[in-house]
């Protein structure tokens, strides 16, 4: 008998983990609150250059990690709608066949796209008649640049109050914006502190950082960072999330092997949800989904290695909004974490700032919106 139920079609890709994993949330809201609906997943870098993916991914980190200032060079040059902006865009939006072709295979009721050059593409065929369909754009930053806007998107899910704005700013009719925050998965949501304590064999009056970020060369090729934490006296208990950096992992361990701290290394890691419920304070990069993740468990951060671009907005919008605290250096890192040890209000202060955050609607009254709008169509 032939699947009757509606489908969602939901474009991400892997460059970064963010877009990725805002897709899976939204895929578990839709498969917790809509029965009679299926979300349907796909990578658009992958189907539509599935041989040039895996070396584009490289590329994209290498030049993150090696020459960052290339990256900030063309992203400023292209956060502003421009002639250069729209030359380099048609590179991006190439291939639109075969993103028809999934679309015609499929049938979605709405296409959601938590990728930019996702949304360019559905703008595309949609500008040119050829998918007449409800689009959604969900922000996987706190930062608005030109390549996530476009003039056929029916609407926008945005992060905080100051995207709003923004897009008002730019003309955006009212009502194709949703302030939801950004998605985040179900894990983060419905934590249960009970037991973890002495599952993860921790001191409950000890102050505990979390240090996540390694994966994708947060680090750095140095050890300053950790050396700079190591130096403190007062006793601290750190938990270090690697990822898939299974050389810097190994070399931690050696490292550290006789730290001072106590220090508890991860490669990749599942339930970081628990880790970040036990911890009082996270230090990492301000990547958009894992300081809404931060922030959805009342997790104060400390943010270091800023990357150019997207992550320097974010960084100016967790700080104007005091919920996190910056340090551009290791000493700096260590004065603000000596201030924390000797002052605890800096904490407190911290964690009733997030949460008094104004939330805006939910997820799932964001997809309710969208499927009315769907079914009026």
């Amino acid at each position: 008998m032939r699947d009757k139920k509606e489908k969602i079609l939901i474009l991400s890709a892997s460059f970064g983990e963010g877009h990725k994993q805002v897709a899976i949330a939204i895929i578990e809201e839709i498969e917790k609150s809509f029965t009679e609906v299926v979300p349907v997943s796909m990578d658009i870098m992958k189907t539509t250059h599935p041989y040039l993916s895996p070396l584009s991914q490289y590329l994209y980190k290498g030049i993150i990690r090696d020459f960052p200032w290339l990256y900030s060079f063309l992203y400023q040059k292209t956060y502003l709608e421009s002639t250069f902006s729209k030359q380099l865009n048609t590179i991006f939006l190439s291939r639109m066949n075969s993103i028809l072709s999934v679309i015609d295979q499929i049938q979605p009721k709405v296409i959601i796209s938590t990728y930019p050059f996702a949304a360019g593409i559905v703008s595309k065929l949609k500008q040119a008649g050829l998918i007449n369909l409800p689009t959604v754009t969900v922000l996987t930053d706190y930062a608005l640049h030109s390549y996530w806007i476009h003039a056929t998107t029916d609407f926008y899910l945005v992060g905080s109050q100051n995207l709003q704005d923004r897009l008002l700013a730019l003309n955006v009719a009212p009502e194709k914006i949703l302030f939801t925050g950004i998605p985040v998965r179900q894990q983060f949501k419905q934590i249960s502190k009970e037991g973890l304590i002495e599952k993860y064999q921790l001191h409950p009056e000890t102050l505990t950082l979390l240090i996540m970020g390694g994966g994708d060369g947060f680090f750095g090729k140095g050890m300053s960072m950790f050396q700079a934490i190591e130096s403190i006296s007062h006793p601290l208990q750190i938990m270090i999330v690697c990822g898939k950096n299974h050389k810097l992992k190994t070399r931690l361990e050696r490292e550290f092997k006789y730290s001072r701290h106590l220090i508890k290394i991860y490669g990749f890691f599942y339930d970081v949800h628990e880790l970040m419920a036990l911890s009082d304070l996270m230090i990492s990069k301000p990547g958009g989904i894992t300081t809404s993740e931060a922030l959805t468990v009342g997790l104060p951060l400390l943010i270091q290695h800023v990357l150019p671009g997207q992550e320097e907005e974010n960084v100016n919008f967790l700080i104007g909004s005091g919920y996190a605290l910056c340090a551009d250096t290791e000493l700096e890192l260590k004065e603000i974490l000596q201030r924390i040890i000797e002052n605890t209000d800096i904490l407190k202060t911290l964690r009733h700032n997030i949460h008094s955050i104004r939330s805006g609607i939910s997820l799932k009254e964001a997809l309710e919106t969208v499927r009315l709008a769907e079914k009026l169509s």
